[in-house]
């Protein structure tokens, strides 16, 4: 089935504590060249038909961000594209 992906994410002037815990915790990993990290969130939306970007923008706009605070960019899903579920 055709996708949509909507990536949200933090505007950069709004304080991201998730980010900022992982950036600090990332030294105790034996990680130290990282500079900022900013947590965000990924949707996928399946369409059954033909996939219809401007009523997923928003679907986005309305529904999946808060365009106050967040942006958010729309897309199709790369056929090859794979999410990798590693634990």
């Amino acid at each position: 089935m055709p996708r949509v992906v909507v990536d949200v994410m933090l505007k950069p002037e709004i304080l991201d504590p998730q980010g900022q815990a992982v950036a600090n915790a990332l030294p105790r990993l034996g990680v130290s060249d990282v500079a900022a990290v900013r947590i965000g969130r990924r949707i996928e939306i399946e369409f059954t038909g033909e996939p219809d970007l401007d009523q997923a923008r928003e679907i986005a706009d309305k529904l999946l961000a808060n365009p106050v605070i967040e942006d958010y960019t729309v897309r199709l899903a790369e056929a090859d594209e794979i999410v990798d579920s590693r634990r």
